[in-house]
């Protein structure tokens, strides 16, 4: 079990009694401790096996409208005197803010359980045993497999002289594999708070089977293509956009959204959420101020409605905070971090069938901004790109590269699949379903 609450509340009191020493009433501690193993194999091998423990405080004090944060990774008395001095000494340093906030207020945080035992305790034979099974899977087509199998467990709890105490303990599996042929490869991952809801051999079977299907690729010309994207390219592309739905960037002038809010930027057939709370979402349900994080409907049926508030952004506008809010002091305000795109009622292979001639899309990468207001981004297929033609998948493509408007693909959608927990490279973990999307830009072939 990580640490639990009363060593929390132990080492909070000693960085109030220094800072009380110091004359300080407003003080502000988080502790992120935790532990994690992973297996990495590659040429079909396992080669390196590796876990680590951590823990740090990180404090911060407020002295009129300044505030500074000093961090540590020792928790005995003399450390934790240190750090809360060194906060001190910083803050003195800064310039006051006339618009910074008091320190938050203690606040109901929602009730979340997602640390498992089982996933805690995972050990380096378990996920061995997994991984061996996987490379046996690739191998047997005559591939090569690489990936890496991790477990890791934690607890992140913040607390303040206010009397904010927000606790929230964590397990994590991930597993990643990629299956490379002589000219072709296949790829797949997946995370969950608990290693019981991954399954490796099934990954491993799709990857293998993805990099068989996409063997002597043809090339095609770019141009505009009706595209099915999986759940991943999904997660990567669109999740480019999200930290744009802040209030911190809109005033800033750094977000597509400036005066865009209440426009119908999408299809009708776009919903996203922000929700902590969902059953397939993952994290803290409280910022990095302590505040609850509230569910904000960011896309209603194509519509901008929500954007996310700490607490100096909602203090400027006249509005309650949503609870999405980094440590402070940051440069960046506040962004959503539980993304739920809401999906449909089309499973992947209907989408498949009914597209007489498109591109099946396993994952991108190496995603770049090309024009932020337009929210243009540009990136690469990679890892099984297939040619759909009359309603079937009939051969592996080479790979494109694309510049695509975010606004533009997602007003394009024709299909949504029902909606997963989706991993991938570019982007955060979100829940999302695949796309059926009309006109996507491709504009080159890659040289692989």
């Amino acid at each position: 079990m990580p640490i639990d609450r009363a060593r929390c509340q132990a080492i909070f009191d000693r960085v109030l009694d220094a800072a009380r020493s110091f004359g300080i009433a407003d003080a502000e501690a988080i502790l992120v401790t935790g532990s994690s193993a992973l297996t990495r194999f590659a040429n079909n091998a396992i080669h390196q096996n590796g876990a680590e423990r951590s823990a740090n405080l990180s404090v911060r004090v407020q002295i009129d409208g300044r505030t500074a944060r000093a961090t540590t990774n020792r928790l005995d008395d003399k450390s934790i005197r240190e750090v809360v001095e060194e906060s001190v000494a910083l803050t003195k340093l800064e310039e006051p803010d006339p618009n910074r906030t008091d320190l938050p207020g203690c606040q109901p945080v929602p009730d979340v359980a997602r640390w498992h035992e089982s996933t805690a305790r995972v050990t380096p034979t378990e996920r061995a045993r997994a991984v061996a099974d996987a490379i046996h899977i690739v191998e047997s087509c005559g591939q090569t497999a690489a990936g890496i199998y991790s477990t890791s467990e934690g607890a992140f709890a913040l607390l303040n002289s206010r009397g904010v105490f927000a606790y929230y303990p964590e397990t994590m599996a991930n597993f990643s594999i990629t299956a490379m042929a002589a000219d072709s490869s296949g790829w797949a991952k997946g995370s969950a708070c608990s290693h019981l809801d991954l399954e490796p051999a099934a990954m491993a079977r799709s990857a293998a089977g993805k990099a068989r299907a996409s063997r002597d690729p043809v090339e095609l010309p770019p141009g505009a293509y009706t595209v099915i994207l999986e759940p991943a390219a999904v997660l990567d592309l669109a999740g480019q956009m999200f930290g744009d739905f802040s209030a911190t960037a809109i005033a800033d002038g750094r977000s597509f959204l400036r005066d865009r809010i209440g426009e119908k930027l999408f299809g009708g057939n776009v919903t996203i959420y922000d929700d902590a709370c969902h059953p397939l979402q993952a994290g803290a349900p409280f910022d990095g101020e302590g505040v609850p994080r509230r569910k904000l409907t960011l896309v209603d049926r194509g519509v901008v409605r929500d954007v996310a508030f700490c607490r100096q952004a909602a203090q400027a506008a006249g509005v309650e905070a949503t609870g999405h809010g980094f440590p402070l002091p940051n440069e960046y305000g506040e962004a959503p971090m539980n993304i739920v795109i809401a999906g449909g009622a089309t499973p992947l292979e209907d989408m498949i069938a009914s597209t007489a001639r498109g591109i099946l899309v396993t994952r991108l990468w190496y995603i770049r901004e090309v024009d932020p207001y337009q929210k243009i981004m540009t990136g690469m297929t990679r890892d099984g790109t297939f040619l759909i033609e009359d309603g079937c998948v009939t051969r592996g493509v080479r790979n494109f590269r694309f510049n695509q408007a975010l606004p533009e693909m997602l007003s394009n959608v024709e299909a949504l699949s029902p909606s997963v927990r989706a991993s991938g490279e570019e982007a955060f973990d979100m829940v999302v379903p695949a796309m059926k999307v009309r006109g996507f830009h491709f504009t080159e072939v890659t040289r692989f």
